[in-house]
């Protein structure tokens, strides 16, 4: 299976992905810790995939997604952004949104 596959794959069998650096439970940069935190403070879950364990996977999330930057979060096989732009949804409930229009179920309203 080729990195392409892989991320493919993942993106599309999980309902919401976060590639980031490090774990969701010792996230390594502290960008992709404020997506953790705020994913965890929604109350929504999520598979986290640490690129820092494959140099194919850092590389290939980028082209994946033409997006220059970790982390990246995925819902329902689409590329919503990096930090800056869940960071700037959350604040504006945008994210919470798009969680429900998707239909994923959240535990906490924020």
């Amino acid at each position: 299976m080729s990195i392409e596959q892989f991320i493919e794959n993942e993106v599309k069998s999980n309902d919401v992905v976060l590639f980031m650096k490090g774990t969701p439970q010792f996230p390594q940069c502290g960008f992709s810790g404020q997506v953790v935190q705020i994913l965890d403070h929604v109350g929504v879950g999520y598979k986290g995939l640490n690129v820092l364990e494959s140099a194919d996977l850092r590389d290939g999330i980028k082209t994946y997604s033409n997006w220059p930057t970790i982390p990246q979060l995925y819902v329902k096989g689409e590329f919503v952004g990096g930090c800056d732009i869940i960071r700037e949804m959350f604040q504006a409930g945008e994210l919470q949104q798009l969680l429900a229009d998707k239909g994923i179920t959240v535990a906490a309203s924020a």
